[in-house]
């Protein structure tokens, strides 16, 4: 009897839910493109068209319209009025502001990740950038698409470790907002010669192995802030080039 009743309750649960299918074409879709954001793959005021994107992820045009609207909303793109949409332009105001709020956000994070990575966690950042030293000294051309790669590995391994649900979403969506302006600032340390840009992830990894979370905290500062310093300073340059 009470096998019976629960299998008829189970039959009655199972009328009220909507079944979970797997993941829709719209959320492929969206996945690809916040992926491409984040790894810098459209350069900053690139314009994108519904139907270009479409043609390129072998898709039709309403899943794609549905994933930009959805990249709008997280200001991750632009909406033009002829109903393209564009990466947002680098500009002064756009990079102080996403630095300040990843300085804030991102600090806490690892600050929290400080007093709670073991070894193992110690472990895999260490090899993370074990996968780095391999990449440079590799003599063929700067593998970007690596290095972007490795290099989001190596702070979200740590974020996970901070403890919170609530700022890991808002990480990543700062993530998503920086990815364009990041991909062109390791493109133009590769032109100013800058090599090892490893060494600020070893200033970090050594403070998380002493749980010294101020230091943490200042190596990831000192990190996260160098490619907008820069950017920033090519922008003030170009503009008074501009007014000469």
């Amino acid at each position: 009897m009470q096998k019976a009743a629960i299998e008829k309750n189970n039959e009655v649960i199972a009328a009220q839910l909507a079944p979970v299918g797997r993941e829709t074409v719209q959320d492929r879709v969206y996945s690809e493109l916040r992926r491409a954001l984040i790894g810098g793959l459209f350069e900053p005021s690139q314009v994108l068209t519904i139907r270009g994107l479409a043609d390129a992820l072998v898709t039709s045009t309403m899943p794609v319209r549905e994933a930009l609207g959805r990249l709008i909303t997280e200001k991750a793109l632009e909406a033009l009025p002829n109903r393209s949409v564009r990466v947002p332009p680098i500009t002064l105001e756009r990079l102080d502001d996403l630095l300040r709020a990843r300085i804030l956000i991102e600090g806490e994070a690892i600050a929290l990740a400080a007093a709670r990575m073991g070894p193992r966690q110690i472990a895999t950042i260490e090899t993370i950038l074990g996968e780095w030293d391999e990449m440079r000294a590799l003599k063929h051309k700067k593998d970007v698409d690596r290095e972007v790669t490795l290099n989001q590995s190596f702070h979200f391994e740590i974020y996970r470790s901070c403890g919170s649900a609530v700022l890991i979403p808002m990480i990543e969506s700062l993530w998503l907002q920086s990815g364009p302006c990041i991909r062109v600032a390791i493109y133009a340390f590769s032109e100013a010669g800058e090599v090892d840009t490893a060494q600020y992830h070893r200033r970090i990894v050594t403070a998380l192995s002493t749980q010294d979370a101020q230091a943490a905290r200042e190596a990831l500062v000192a990190d996260i802030s160098r490619p907008f310093t820069f950017l920033r300073s090519k922008l003030q340059a170009a503009a008074a080039k501009d007014q000469t």
